[in-house]
């Protein structure tokens, strides 16, 4: 019974990288939640994202996710929608802050934020037409076969796609799901709601395709051995499945909660009113 929960919780690629960045995340988060008032519902919200990431990207999953196509689907919906959608909704940026030392807010964030390269970097990371866009690029990129190929040959370009994918989730929703009004919010109100519509069509068409095509569309996992022993086309028809279906009511949920916000904001008359249309005088000649 040890040695199967050890073979899952021990990494299939050790990352020192992501070990140290997702430890840094967790006890930042830990410190500041114990300074600044979090709900349990946030703090849930965050926990549970954060295990996903570190479920999908450092333990023995990652095996399942390089030898078998749906399970490499689950990896990447979960890194790209559910893990994002699970923090960012927890909006922890207050506690990450919180949890830093205050010789490190000083010295090390406040000259960052600050800096040319930050601002550069969010100013198009967070722009909301390259956010959607690398959004969508990014799932459909990685569902070329041969960028598929690619991937799975280099390690190098393999955790470049995870992350790529982790990325691209966190600065889209954290577009959508943006509590404040526009300004300072970067995204209307409106398109917020309509967004993940726009977003989820492409990923619908994708996943259809997969799902009704007859022929091995990525015979790399042949290559690399598969994990499970089913027929090859059962397991391309229930990955283009988790494309179509479960990302799509993802994007559906984030959606809705985004609604929420834009009533919550309307209800508490923040969002910006425009200006009554000017009437126009007409002139009589006495």
């Amino acid at each position: 019974m040890i040695a199967t929960l050890l073979k899952w919780i021990v990494p299939w690629e050790f990352s020192w990288i992501f070990l140290v960045s997702f430890a840094l995340a967790c006890v930042l988060y830990w410190r500041g939640s114990r300074r600044v008032p979090v709900s349990f519902a946030r703090k849930l919200a965050f926990w549970s994202g954060m295990a996903i990431i570190y479920l999908s990207l450092h333990t023995y999953l990652d095996y399942y996710a390089e030898h078998e196509f749906l399970v490499h689907r689950v990896q990447q919906l979960l890194l790209h929608h559910l893990a994002p959608l699970l923090i960012v909704t927890a909006f922890p940026g207050t506690a990450l802050r919180a949890g830093m030392p205050f010789s490190w807010r000083m010295r090390l964030w406040v000259p960052l934020r600050r800096s040319w390269p930050w601002r550069v970097v969010t100013g198009v990371l967070l722009n909301p037409t390259v956010a959607t866009v690398l959004f969508i690029a990014f799932i459909l990129v990685w569902l070329i076969p041969s960028m598929q190929t690619l991937a799975m040959l280099d390690w190098r370009i393999y955790r470049f796609m995870n992350w790529s994918m982790l990325i691209s989730g966190f600065a889209y929703w954290s577009l959508v799901l943006d509590h404040r009004p526009h300004p300072p919010g970067r995204m209307t109100a409106g398109l917020r709601v309509l967004s993940p519509g726009i977003t989820m069509t492409p990923q619908i068409v994708a996943g259809a395709i997969i799902t009704f095509s007859h022929t091995d569309l990525y015979p790399i996992f042949e290559i690399c051995g598969r994990a499970f022993t089913f027929n090859v086309l059962t397991g391309q028809l229930i990955g283009g499945v988790i494309i179509w279906v479960p990302s799509a009511l993802l994007e559906s949920i984030g959606a809705l909660m985004a609604l929420r916000q834009w009533l919550r904001l309307s209800r508490n008359g923040r969002l910006p009113r425009r200006p009554p249309p000017r009437r126009t005088e007409v002139g009589h000649s006495a």
